[in-house]
This record gives C-alpha cells, sequence and structure tokens, in this order.
C-alpha cells in the first residue's frame, strides 16, 4: 500500500496511538475550550492532537455558551471522552448522543455529563457507529470527527484504542458515508472531520459508490506532531444522498 507522506502512514499512528496510552505526562484531567475533564485509561487523549479544539471550533461550539439556546438534537460518533458531545449539550443540543466503540469512551463520556451537570441531556453509548442506537434514532446534527488515517484492510486492532487512529481498509468510514444520511432528521446534517492523514480521493471514490456526494463546509490549515512539523488541513464535509 503505497502512503504519499509521513502523516498519511498508519504504522505511525499506531505508534502515537501505544505512546498516548504509556506516556509519562498522560493526564488525568486535562483542560480544553475554558473547561476541565477526565480521561479514563485506554481513551484517546484529546491533549495529544489538536483534533478536539479544531472539531469544536468547526461546530460552532467554541464561543459563549447561551443557556437559553435550543440548537436541536445532536449525535456524535467516536465520542472519545466526551468533550464534544457535552460542550454540545452545554451550548443547548439536546437530547445529545455521544457513542463511541470502545466501551471505556462512553464511560468517559457519561464521567464527564457529570462533572459538567449534563447527564440529563447526554446519554453515552457503546456502539459500532449507529449499531446501538434504535432504528427510529434521528438527529438534527450526526457529527464524527474520524479516525482518518488508512491502515491495510487486513489489519486486526491490537485494542479499542488503535480504533481512535486508524480505519482498516475505510470500511467505518463507508458504513458511516451510507448509513449517516438516514440518520438525520428533515433538513439536519451529516457531517464528516477528516484530514489531509487520510486519503481523501479514496473517500471521494467511496462516496460516489455509496451515492453520496462530499461537500466542504470548512477547513483549517495547523501544524502538528511532536514538534509542530506536520503541515495537515483538517476539513468540516457534509454528506449529502443523491440519486
Amino acid at each position: 500500500m503505497p502512503y504519499t507522506s509521513q502523516v498519511q502512514d498508519y504504522r505511525r499512528s499506531l505508534e502515537r496511538s501505544r505512546q498516548s496510552l504509556s506516556r509519562a505526562d498522560r493526564p488525568d484531567v486535562f483542560p480544553l475550550a475554558g473547561r476541565r475533564w477526565d480521561l479514563l485509561d485506554e481513551v484517546f487523549a484529546p491533549v495529544y492532537s489538536p483534533s478536539t479544539g479544531i472539531a469544536l471550533d468547526f461546530l460552532g461550539l467554541t464561543g459563549p455558551v447561551d443557556d437559553r439556546a435550543h440548537r436541536g438534537s445532536f449525535l456524535e460518533i467516536g465520542c472519545g471522552t466526551g468533550v464534544i458531545a457535552v460542550t454540545a449539550a452545554l451550548a443547548g443540543h439536546g437530547p445529545v448522543v455521544a457513542s463511541d466503540i470502545n466501551p471505556r469512551a462512553a464511560e468517559n463520556a457519561a464521567v464527564n455529563a457529570r462533572r459538567h451537570g449534563m447527564s440529563d441531556r447526554v446519554r453515552a453509548v457503546h456502539s459500532d457507529l449507529f449499531a446501538a442506537l434504535g432504528d427510529d434514532e434521528r438527529f438534527d446534527t450526526v457529527f464524527w470527527s474520524s479516525n482518518y488515517v488508512l491502515g491495510p484492510d487486513h489489519y486486526q486492532y491490537e485494542s479499542d484504542h488503535e480504533r481512535a487512529y486508524v480505519d482498516a481498509g475505510y470500511r467505518a468510514h463507508r458504513r458511516y458515508l451510507e448509513q449517516a444520511p438516514h440518520r438525520t432528521t428533515p433538513g439536519g446534517r451529516a457531517l464528516l472531520h477528516f484530514s489531509s492523514r487520510g486519503d481523501h480521493p479514496l473517500l471521494t471514490r467511496l462516496a460516489a459508490e455509496t451515492h453520496r456526494e462530499l461537500r466542504l463546509v470548512d477547513s483549517r490549515t495547523v501544524r502538528e506532531g511532536e514538534y509542530g512539523d506536520d503541515l495537515v488541513e483538517h476539513l468540516l464535509l457534509q454528506i449529502v444522498a443523491i440519486g
């Protein structure tokens, strides 16, 4: 499998996953977006990547909170610590569902919902994409900040934590493209946070194969990596059913 640059090499991302779990500076509590958040073992740590902060910005969740606002229902796929889902609830979204294939992440999201008094508005679910949701559940916003690095189709995950970094064969991306538009309310949006660490041409081909169109909503280019040496473009894409 060819890789156009180091930032797209799945082996590098898997090493980042392993290091994140064992780093001496891995915190139990971390600050982000003006609040403090619990971080459980085996859960993706937002402190080692700008992606969570960028996602909050993409979604308009970094400004002042208006407790009287009602922004509609919200589903986050791959919720991790629950920062995005809980912040969405604090900003007026509701009901909010935080879903993750990693059971420790679903637990972490519930912990942070309690920390910020949002347990009545945020439901944390252990789920492979939409599998554990009710057939009739629909949301005004469906959002996934994806594991956009492409891994070999044959790769066998060694932990649930690795799934936050790499998608083997883009199988999860294909299913998300197919299913996410069916999970929106009339007028709702299915959104995908992707980046140049991933294979955008392949994602575009998968969208065409699943009769989906990818529309660019926003983009941001930042320096990432331990020493800020990787120039990475982050994209917010809307998935639209066509045909």
